[in-house]
């Protein structure tokens, strides 16, 4: 194997040095290893692709659909998002100009944080978040803003956005609201998201809305930033978790015409064009899969019931998700605050693997995730092996 010639050991991006690796991945691979385990840690539905989905696929492969894609996605999926968007979030996007097709939402929170910021600049984010935003941002040259949300019920307030831009100045260029959230399930009700927009409207803030979770809600009605404030939001959402397509990595942008395309000039140096059978099961997956999410959360909401019920009788507090498919649950008093000790304790001893909160920011301390996309079997098994360990 060749080793690096010292002379070039120091020649590396300082602001990636800056960055760890995932510590929500970190910890699932380290609990991986263990014999016999449950794992509830990754968010990634066990369920398989809706057969109609997939046939798509394979009759785009069939039939050679395998040249370079327009850049920006093809047409016909362009304007299959932008009916759903204006169907789902009553913005009207036009889909030539303010419709991107990116490699999973993965890539779209990537071009949209790099395609605003500039060095020095600012980020609010409130946690418990998906872990992702902060490395993006630091990568930007920007600095993330972490709001600890765990005192307000997971919820970012008008009041506490406008203390802290208050105490951080002009150079905060955008807010990234992600919601039903990851880690909690919590979900942001209309009128929150009305007041916050008005914030974001005084100050001039872009915010970065990623709503990937929303077509799996439970008993809420979703409400959408772009709804609220279309002129200055930046939509990020995907198929991954609506239509279990996580390997597809199929996401999108969705925003005014003229940042989209300064985001669209980013995208196309990033990654060219979307792979030619994904976009073909995308376009049916819009087109003629609306129902397929709707049976989704039917089987994700009866194992949300069931684990609630269980952590209950077992005395852990948990926060009520009304979305995705993960419950956040606060650690036994015992521990302290420290989740990472919680979390080993129950993926060794117990053999269950959950996800320390600290893992999505500073407001997750003290809890832990447990994803419920798992088999039901897996489930109670892994409940049960809880409640004896506590």
């Amino acid at each position: 194997m060749p080793k690096l010639a010292a002379e070039l050991a120091d020649i590396n991006s300082q602001r990636l040095a800056q960055v760890g690796p995932s510590g929500i991945r970190a910890f699932d691979v380290k609990v991986s290893a263990i014999p016999g385990i449950i794992k509830l840690t990754i968010g990634e539905p066990d369920l398989n692709v809706p057969e109609h989905v997939k046939q798509a696929a394979i009759k785009s492969i069939e039939e050679n659909d395998s040249h370079y894609a327009p850049q920006m996605g093809k047409p016909r999926l362009r304007q299959a998002i932008s009916q759903y968007l204006k169907r789902t979030r009553q913005v009207d996007y036009d889909p030539a100009t303010e419709v991107i097709v990116t490699c999973g939402a993965t890539e779209a929170i990537n071009v949209a944080l790099r395609g605003i910021l500039n060095e020095g600049d600012k980020v609010v984010i409130p946690t418990p978040t998906f872990a992702l935003y902060f490395p993006v941002v630091t990568l930007a040259g920007a600095t993330p803003i972490q709001i600890d949300t765990s005192k307000d019920n997971f919820l970012l307030t008008p009041e506490h956005l406008e203390k802290v831009l208050a105490q951080e100045g002009d150079r905060v260029k955008a807010l990234i609201l992600n919601y039903p959230s990851n880690p909690t399930g919590v979900q942001y009700p209309k009128e929150l998201v009305q007041e916050l927009a008005q914030v974001a409207k005084k100050h001039h803030l872009y915010i970065i809305t990623d709503e990937i979770y929303s077509d799996l809600c439970y008993g809420v009605e979703h409400y959408s930033m772009a709804t609220a404030l279309p002129e200055q939001t930046i939509f990020i959402s995907g198929l991954s978790k609506s239509h279990a397509m996580t390997g597809y990595r199929l996401g999108y942008l969705a925003g005014p015409a003229a940042i989209m395309k300064k985001l669209g000039k980013l995208h196309a140096l990033m990654v060219t064009s979307i792979t030619d059978n994904v976009q073909a099961a995308a376009i049916e997956a819009f087109e003629h899969g609306q129902n397929d999410p709707v049976e989704a959360a039917k089987i994700y909401q009866t194992r949300r019931d069931y684990i609630l019920a269980q952590l209950k009788e077992a005395g852990l507090k948990t926060v009520y998700p009304q979305g995705a498919f993960y419950i956040f649950a606060q650690i036994p008093a015992s521990y302290q605050g420290d989740d990472v000790a919680f979390a080993n304790d129950l993926a060794y001893q117990a053999k269950v693997g959950v996800t320390p909160g600290s893992a999505f920011g500073k407001g997750g301390e003290g809890y832990v995730r447990l994803s419920y996309a798992a088999s039901m079997d897996d489930i109670k098994e892994a409940m049960a092996r809880i409640k004896q360990f506590l």
